[in-house]
């Protein structure tokens, strides 16, 4: 069997592009031209034998095969990162503040600390998980260097702000096992489990309900997400959030008769405009991370012709992951 040794410059452009959703966006943001990006994108099939990539609607996503190169790709990418940063002898000092929305505390956060660590292990990370008012707080009074947040309207002025994932859709949540509407019982309301006031997720709950005529009450409150999963998980009653972040004893409701509901944008917002080196590599772990619990494709992306120019003139079409604004 012929052995494949992997260029990792073209490992690098196939993981932007599927992590920005965009292979002309990956283009832009590794300095290539898309015709560059084309050709090593052939490359790699042609080493591999076999197709990474396929045509979806306007859009290129994985294969099964590319799926299964994306892990080991990223992977690789790491460990390659990593072992720069340990020969050049990078011993950053200080410290980089990153706040999160509680939904990511418990398995996005632990991810992003540990792959920062490994690659900088002089540099301290002081991390703040808290709601969205209080994040924004923070990153407003200079107290924060990233913060990834939901967005709800509250772009900084003076800040950059990548909206990391395409918006996501709210979910119904509950508890794991049972029949969630029949909490309510015949002809009473629907106990709602929810953050305290004010609360985006909770305002459109309660007008979803209400525009389809379904009577609710409040059952519990709680000032933390922690205090809302075991509420509901003790069968109080059901929730609103999004996907990511779901603990893997409760239910997503996408079988039970409730009213589908909006969705929520997410946005990591950076404190400077040109940031260090380390808060840049720190965003773009952020985003990597992210794209992997969303389990995003370029679904988006205009589909390469043979000289690597997209069937249309757009470069940056549809939605995907890393659109940046200011």
């Amino acid at each position: 069997m012929r052995r494949v040794t992997f260029d990792l410059d073209v490992l690098r452009s196939f993981v932007t592009g599927v992590e920005m959703g965009s292979f002309a966006r990956a283009a832009d943001r590794l300095g290539k031209s898309t015709s560059a990006m084309s050709g090593q994108l052939r490359k790699l099939e042609e080493q591999l034998g076999m197709p990474v990539l396929r045509k979806s609607g306007r859009g290129l996503i994985p294969t099964a095969a590319g799926e299964s190169l994306l892990a080991y790709a990223r992977r690789l990418l790491e460990l390659n990162d990593e072992a720069a940063a340990a020969v050049r002898g990078v011993e950053l000092a200080g410290s980089i503040r990153l706040g999160m929305q509680e939904d990511f505390g418990e398995h996005i956060l632990t991810d992003v600390l540990g792959r920062f660590t490994r690659a900088h292990p002089q540099l301290r990370i002081e991390a703040r998980v808290a709601r969205h008012a209080q994040l924004m707080d923070l990153f407003t009074a200079g107290k924060l260097d990233l913060a990834l947040a939901w967005d709800i309207g509250t772009a900084q002025a003076h800040a950059r702000s990548t909206q990391v994932i395409d918006p996501l859709p709210m979910r119904w949540i509950g508890p794991g096992d049972g029949d969630p509407l029949a909490l309510a019982g015949s002809g009473e309301p629907l106990p709602l489990v929810m953050m305290d006031a004010p609360c985006a997720m909770r305002s459109a709950a309660t007008a979803a309900l209400d525009r389809a005529g379904i009577a609710w009450r409040v059952a519990f409150t709680s000032a933390s997400l922690g205090g809302v999963w075991a509420a509901v998980a003790a069968g109080l009653g059901v929730t609103v959030r999004t996907a990511l972040g779901v603990p893997a004893h409760l239910r997503l409701l996408d079988d039970a008769a409730l009213p589908a509901l909006p969705a929520v944008g997410l946005s990591l917002h950076c404190a400077a405009l040109e940031p260090a080196p380390v808060t840049e590599r720190l965003h773009d772990i952020v985003l990597h991370t992210l794209a992997q619990y969303a389990g995003l494709s370029a679904k988006d992306d205009p589909p390469l012709l043979s000289n690597g120019t997209p069937h249309d003139a757009t470069l940056f079409p549809g939605p995907g992951i890393g659109r940046q604004s200011t």
